[in-house]
């Protein structure tokens, strides 16, 4: 027996075994979850459509939740609050025919934390899909509402536009915010880059939560050799469905235009000397604590390397002048499709 688990193939088999039992699992809770959003679903049509036909208001709701949970005692789910919210889920995506097919594939406490925290029908689009696609869970989700993602990834600067390959800009597009949160940071308001980045080198795990879905760390303080100097990079990730690396440049003070000429010295060296064969263009993330709007965009004009502007803050709220700067639905919903 002994020398059986200490065969090679043996261990193989093991993993194997254990790979395809993982992937069961995984299968057996999505059709489970595919199943209980169905129930919920009919059960939010249900109740609107007779309220629609006999005029009934809140109360069925109350009288429905009384008798369910006579009927099925110790099945969680028929609580008056979660009927009512079977009721909204159905009003929201039925009309969303686009939508349907993605509603299934996220659990309904994410449904709930969306329908809680989402006004805009194209807001709670763009966090069906993002959780979708990057997997994340609910704490990260409401992370990630509670810090404006969705606000602050249409307001990012970028010259994706122009600098990178059709077939990934919407995508780079999407990867980039226009602002952070670092609330999770034990720092004065006063501090200097090395003081940031040996702070965000300390909370590594909830630094890639803010950047969001897919980063992966490679290094901080990336050493280059140029010519016999040399250059360190503050700090390098490496995406992995845009499958490229990232470099991120920490500015403690406010957006100067001349930053944009290191980063792109940066992702020169990383594209000739880092980035692996198959992978894409390395992408720069300029992070600065303040910046001018205006002058971000005069600066990635004449930038050819793909470069994004953003600024971090440790306070969550949009400032009121930018909201006004959103796209427009048409262009929001183009975007997302990418997603």
């Amino acid at each position: 027996m002994k020398k059986i688990m200490q065969n090679k193939e043996y261990t193989h088999l093991l993993e194997s075994i254990k790979t395809r039992i993982r992937r069961a699992q995984y299968d057996a809770l999505k059709a489970v979850n595919k199943e209980l959003l169905a129930l919920y679903w009919d059960i939010g049509k249900m109740i609107v459509e007779r309220q629609e036909k006999e005029g009934w208001g809140k109360a069925v709701v109350e009288t429905l939740a009384d008798d369910l949970q006579k009927e099925f005692p110790g099945v969680q789910g028929f609580s008056a609050r979660n009927i009512w919210y079977m009721r909204v889920f159905y009003i929201t995506y039925r009309e969303n025919t686009k939508l349907q097919p993605m509603v299934a594939e996220i659990s309904w406490t994410k449904h709930l934390a969306i329908l809680d925290r989402c006004e805009d029908d194209i807001e709670k689009e763009f966090y069906i899909r993002m959780t979708r696609k990057f997997g994340w869970t609910k704490n990260v989700l409401i992370h990630q509402i509670d810090n404006k993602s969705y606000e602050k990834t249409l307001l990012n600067q970028t010259n994706f536009d122009k600098a990178l390959p059709d077939k990934i800009k919407n995508q780079a597009k999407l990867a980039v915010k226009d602002e952070y949160t670092f609330d999770f940071l034990e720092l004065g308001d006063e501090h200097s880059e090395i003081e940031l980045e040996r702070a965000l080198m300390n909370r590594v795990n909830r630094f890639l939560i803010e950047m969001g879905g897919a980063f992966t760390f490679v290094g901080n303080q990336f050493r280059l050799e140029i010519d016999g100097s040399e250059f360190f990079i503050d700090i390098l990730l490496y995406h992995r469905r845009l499958k490229c690396l990232v470099a991120i440049e920490l500015k403690a003070g406010k957006f100067l235009p001349e930053y944009v000429g290191k980063m792109q010295f940066y992702l020169t060296a990383l594209d000739e000397t880092a980035k692996e064969k198959g992978e894409n263009p390395s992408i720069g993330i300029i992070l600065c604590k303040d910046k001018s709007r205006t002058i971000v965009e005069y600066a990635l004009r004449v930038s050819r390397k793909p470069i994004g502007v953003a600024a971090y803050k440790i306070t969550a709220e949009l400032p009121r002048n930018l909201k006004k700067e959103l796209p427009s639905p048409e262009q929001v919903i183009k975007l997302m499709e990418e997603i």
